[in-house]
């Protein structure tokens, strides 16, 4: 018997479509014309065709600016991934301790990205900060804002405060959905506890962390408010990731076009690396 399809589900998909185009394509082809053209102002535009691109891509700035991003992003990866599979293999799996776990993970999430950038502003702080002055009395010479070093590890540490919850929750998902019957198999074979892990809890999260590290890549990646806040893009342009320079070159100079060209080689960066990402982990499901 064949099977018949009913295309008038079409139209229910319709608004999201038309949704989807007023609130992304139009924006993008909007980036796109700003792109090849330049302006000095009074809408008045001259074509420059691909010249920004060649500009850009010739650019020291928007190297070390990439390189940034990419030494961030990976440094999150490594700790965050590790770390909230590690949380979420010892968080309870029954009782009362698995809603008071949760909602203790899930408290970093609700916060806005501005307040805490904010809180981390503060906190670091020398001179009323709770981070910084304990620092400061034990002798340790801690300054965000003058110490590139000290910037990177206030960053990197206030990005795996925010966002590991993300990776264990969503590994707590993959780890209660794996049936008992595994467990009692391994328990009867014998399987130490690393065996359990390499073969039963880790295949079986392979999808949530695919989620996991995806999520985790773009918003690193382009990471803005929150080392905005705290440092600005400094010391000099120590913390300067695409993102700031970017939004410096739109708003601050506005050099419309060079932000225009950026912000999509940015996207097609984002696009590109998710894509590697997403095309290494399902294959590695598939061997596995």
């Amino acid at each position: 018997m064949e099977k018949t399809w009913n295309n008038r589900a079409w139209f229910l998909v319709l608004p999201v479509l038309l949704l989807v185009a007023f609130s992304a394509i139009i924006p993008l082809m909007t980036v796109v014309n700003y792109s090849v053209q330049d302006t000095f102002g009074n809408n008045v535009f001259f074509w420059a065709g691909l010249d920004w691109f060649q500009e850009l891509l010739h650019s020291p700035r928007f190297w070390q600016a990439l390189a940034r991003n990419l030494v961030f992003s990976g440094i999150i990866l490594a700790i965050e991934v590790p770390l909230g599979i590690l949380i979420a293999l010892n968080m309870p799996k029954a009782g009362w301790g698995v809603p008071v776990c949760l909602v203790l993970m899930a408290l970093p999430l609700l916060i806005p990205w501005n307040v805490v950038g904010m809180i981390w502003q503060v906190f670091g702080r020398v001179d009323i900060g709770l981070l910084g002055k304990t620092l400061s009395l034990l002798g340790v010479d801690y300054n965000y804002v003058q110490d590139p070093v000290d910037a990177w590890i206030t960053i990197i540490v206030m990005d795996v405060w925010h966002w590991t919850s993300l990776v264990v929750l969503l590994c707590y998902a993959g780890l209660v959905s794996i049936p008992d019957a595994y467990y009692q198999a391994a328990k009867i074979d014998g399987a130490s506890g690393w065996s359990v892990f390499r073969y039963i809890q880790l295949p079986k999260m392979h999808r949530v962390l695919l989620i996991a590290v995806l999520l985790r890549f773009m918003d690193s990646f382009m990471i803005y408010t929150e080392p905005f806040v705290i440092t600005g893009g400094g010391p000099g342009n120590e913390t300067t990731f695409l993102s700031i320079d970017l939004v410096k070159m739109a708003v601050g100079q506005f050099d419309l076009g060079p932000a225009a060209a950026m912000s999509l080689v940015y996207f097609l960066i984002v696009m590109l690396v998710s894509w590697v990402f997403y095309t290494v982990m399902t294959n590695y499901g598939q061997e596995s």
